[in-house]
């Protein structure tokens, strides 16, 4: 969880003049909702139903073990963030395990509507899992087509009550993927490493939707013509970046400038580049819902000019924080 831990961490940044803590600086690295939801609205009993919220804290107070209708099964609690409120949503879920990835299906107990924070991972498929052994980050991508109907029957050779689900609903239940991200440790402490962290991060996960645009067919309208899984993916690399860089803007750059002013040209310049990659990302986001043709240029793109506004960002900025010393 590395992104969680990154996410709204507070650093004391000593002024070595004065030998005192002169501020005290929020480093927001990563877009992700993490530990904003782990630590805030999450735990909050108003934001889910009684039932889930007492199944919640038992299962957070035991290490993922629950008794009562839930007495020696395997639960998950699953974090989303609301697909119109944009507040973290937990909920308690059974899985299945398939080639070490967690299968969750929608089946909202063979309801005709899809459960809520099946829409929310819809919108933000960055989503938070919980095992009871670990807290971990993930990509929640539902199965399509196929691959959907191959994962359902696994699912229901292990767990023979989605079937009757199935049956109770005209509704095709989703079954989702839980792709679990995978750190880019820079093995750099301080700042500065969790600076590197942060940009490791976001080039694996482009280098992702970069692949998967490739391998998309071209041409053809809406949505269907572009998989769920480039979707999904895709969607959360937007969001990672656009909150990585708001919060740079917003707390470490004002910060940094305040204690080395001859550097307010080049925090104006990479506040311009900032704005000129938010155009490209609202272009891919656009793009999702009615990609035609030259989505995989819209792709390799945006890797150029991330992959320069890193570098140079890195090349400038890593000196100073590292001088910080925190």
């Amino acid at each position: 969880m590395w992104a969680g831990r990154l996410l709204g961490r507070h650093l004391s940044l000593k002024d070595r003049a004065h030998g005192h803590v002169r501020h005290r600086l929020r480093v927001i690295s990563l877009g992700c909702f993490a530990a904003v939801a782990r630590t805030h609205t999450v735990r909050n009993p108003h934001s889910v139903s009684s039932f889930n919220h007492t199944v919640i804290e038992e299962f957070r107070a035991n290490a993922g073990h629950v008794g009562g209708p839930f007495a020696g099964s395997e639960l998950i609690l699953l974090t989303t963030t609301g697909a119109r409120s944009g507040k973290p949503h937990t909920v308690p879920l059974g899985f299945v395990r398939e080639d070490g990835r967690l299968l969750v299906v929608a089946s909202a107990a063979g309801a005709d509507r899809h459960p809520a924070w099946y829409h929310n991972l819809l919108a933000r498929p960055l989503v938070q899992v919980e095992t009871g052994a670990e807290e971990y980050e993930a990509v929640a991508v539902p199965a399509e087509g196929a691959r959907r109907d191959e994962l359902f029957a696994h699912v229901v050779r292990a767990e023979p009550g989605y079937g009757e689900y199935q049956e109770r609903t005209r509704r095709v239940l989703p079954v989702v993927e839980l792709r679990r991200t995978h750190e880019v440790p820079s093995g750099e402490g301080g700042i500065a490493g969790k600076l590197l962290d942060v940009h490791g991060w976001l080039r694996a996960q482009l280098a992702l939707v970069r692949d998967l645009a490739r391998e998309e067919p071209q041409g053809g309208g809406g949505r269907a013509s572009l998989g769920l899984q480039l979707r999904q993916h895709c969607l959360a690399f937007c969001h990672s970046l656009e909150f990585h860089h708001r919060s740079e803007d917003a707390g470490l750059f004002p910060y940094l400038e305040q204690q080395h002013p001859h550097m307010g040209e080049f925090f104006r310049r990479i506040g311009a580049e900032h704005a000129a990659i938010a155009r490209l990302q609202d272009e891919l986001v656009r793009a999702l819902d009615a990609p035609g043709t030259g989505f995989s240029e819209r792709v390799e793109r945006m890797s150029r000019e991330l992959e320069a506004h890193l570098d140079g960002e890195e090349a400038q900025l890593l000196p100073v924080l590292r001088a910080l010393g925190a």
